[in-house]
């Protein structure tokens, strides 16, 4: 069982692991990097590098395959980091997604409701979930749109986070001008206010710690040549999603587009302009080539909208938010999540050579066969093979994969919904890219 460690026993253990991997493969752990991030580059811009890259993303399955709790990701984070250590040393994956850890006391000091997770609201080894709500009412889309930021932290935050239950008590923020500031200067007086703001800080710097210790593991990952792929500054939603997934739910926000469809017109064009402006360019600093955006997708699919909806609600605001994180100097990393089996002529509309698609359960192949030679793809074993299929079936898919998406290039081979997978499937993966991922 992998434990936490102190800081040196983890300098010490980088050290030793980093002179392993230059003796396996007779290369320092900078030109492995290099190596690395040059063959995904070239994939993604559809070039075709030396072979296939293959990525992963630890998740659950690093818990899992080291043998702790999956709770360690919230409550245990030096353990989580060594278990993703032990899962890239055994694997050694051309590129990885960096869970996106948290902090469960946070979490509980915030009295998070839209959230439950392993350790805390969860057992150890139940996996994160979230809580869809009407977070939002059907008749509070004026409310919204009139003054959004007094919507967000007189409505919608005592909501999500049962701790500022309390701000419902003040008056808009608008209207505190000249001796109206009395009303605010009134509540931050009162003992409920003290608590929240104790509570706020302890949960601010938990979320600070979390922040820096995992800017530290990704450079310790590429002191041993592991390259991460960034999540950087600009749109991160679909604005149709940022109201159906935290705002309206599935429900409320397909209901919405019957019912008031020119409200939610009007609520995703403010989502997008407001994403557009708080958005940074893609730097040229830090380590590393990869500017990357990354934009999960949910509510686009072929299974949740018909195409009238799609072109209507859907797609002209993520067109645009898309081409402005391109714009802004990213390529622009996007799961579409689902099946988009029947909208992917759309896809073409996007610029060539700019897009990343990470595939769940569209068919590869009909996504190679529409957009081969325009947007680079990670196409992945179904779960299902991966966690009860045998070594053969994993590889023989996996050569499938290579053999007719991987002509040309333009492809890299993933690890989507690996969290039950057998480790030996995952090896079987990485060992066939390696035999037949060959240009």
């Amino acid at each position: 069982m992998v434990t936490s460690a102190t800081k040196t026993d983890r300098e010490q253990r980088l050290k030793k692991l980093k002179d392993e991997v230059e003796r396996k493969h007779g290369k320092t752990a900078e030109q492995l990097y290099q190596e690395r991030e040059n063959r995904v580059i070239a994939a993604m811009t559809l070039g075709m590098p030396d072979r296939v890259p293959f990525q992963a993303s630890p998740g659950v399955f690093a818990a899992k395959y080291a043998g702790v709790p999956v709770s360690t990701m919230y409550y245990d984070h030096d353990a989580y980091r060594e278990a993703c250590l032990k899962m890239f040393m055994e694997y050694e994956p051309d590129l990885f997604q960096p869970t996106a850890l948290t902090s469960g006391p946070a979490l509980e000091l915030l009295d998070a409701r839209m959230q439950r997770w392993p350790g805390g609201t969860l057992p150890p080894d139940v996996p994160y979930q979230f809580v869809e709500g009407e977070y939002m009412k059907e008749d509070e889309y004026d409310i919204f749109l009139d003054d959004p930021s007094d919507f967000i932290l007189r409505y919608y935050l005592p909501r999500v986070f049962g701790i500022t239950s309390g701000v419902t008590k003040l008056s808009p923020l608008r209207n505190m001008t000249g001796s109206s500031f009395g009303g605010i200067a009134s509540y931050v007086a009162q003992p409920e206010f003290m608590e929240m703001a104790q509570k706020l800080h302890k949960a601010g710097l938990e979320f600070e710690k979390v922040k820096k210790e995992s800017a530290t593991f990704e450079e310790q990952m590429a002191y041993l040549g592991f390259p991460a792929r960034g999540t950087g500054g600009a749109i991160t939603l679909a604005p149709f999603d940022t109201i159906s997934d935290h705002l309206r739910g599935m429900r409320g926000g397909m209901i919405d587009t019957f019912r008031r469809p020119d409200k939610i017109l009007a609520a995703v064009e403010k989502i997008l302009e407001w994403r557009k402006k708080a958005s940074v360019p893609a730097s040229p600093k830090g380590r590393g080539k990869l500017r990357t955006q990354f934009m999960p997708l949910h509510r686009g699919s072929d299974e949740f909208m018909s195409i009238p909806h799609f072109e209507k609600f859907y797609w002209p605001t993520l067109k645009k938010a898309i081409l402005h994180n391109i714009e802004l100097g990213y390529i622009c990393t996007i799961a579409w999540e689902g099946i988009w089996d029947k909208r992917l002529e759309y896809l073409l509309e996007l610029p060539k050579g700019k897009v990343v698609g990470s595939l769940e359960r569209t068919n590869p192949f009909r996504f190679k066969e529409v957009l081969g030679g325009h947007q680079c793809f990670v196409a992945s074993i179904p779960p299902p093979m991966m966690q009860l299929g045998s070594v053969h079936e994993v590889e023989e898919y996996t050569k499938k994969l290579i053999q007719v998406c991987g002509k040309g290039g333009g492809f890299i081979m993933g690890t989507a919904g690996l969290d039950e997978a057998k480790p030996g499937n995952l090896r079987a993966v990485v060992d066939t890219v390696m035999k037949y991922g060959r240009y």
